[in-house]
């Protein structure tokens, strides 16, 4: 009886050890809105239902090095889309629900 008692311990703990593995962040383009800012989709944009106001967008693109940001327009797809400028250089930017922002040049 002591035997399966610590039989059955020690299979909980590494049973729970295993659970804690870290699990690495999806790059699909069925990603759910989940924070991985280091990674980025390579479908993106992504269409989905968006819920950052224009205001949101536009702070978002700007924290990442663009300038000049115009008026963001949100599309049927959920993706805001306006110009901005980067490097001297008058772009595009997009910014989809999952937060990734592309550029293209104008």
């Amino acid at each position: 009886m002591k035997r399966i008692a610590i039989t059955l311990g020690v299979l909980s703990i590494l049973s729970a050890a295993h659970a804690q593995e870290a699990t690495k962040p999806a790059t699909d383009s069925q990603t759910p809105a989940v924070a991985t800012p280091d990674t980025k989709n390579p479908a993106a944009p992504v269409a989905g239902a968006n819920s950052f106001t224009e205001s949101q967008a536009k702070e978002r693109i700007e924290a990442k090095g663009y300038s000049g940001v115009g008026t963001l327009t949100k599309g049927e797809d959920g993706v805001w889309t306006g110009p901005a400028m980067k490097d001297g250089k008058s772009v595009e930017v997009k910014l989809d629900f999952q937060g990734n922002i592309v550029e293209a040049a104008k």
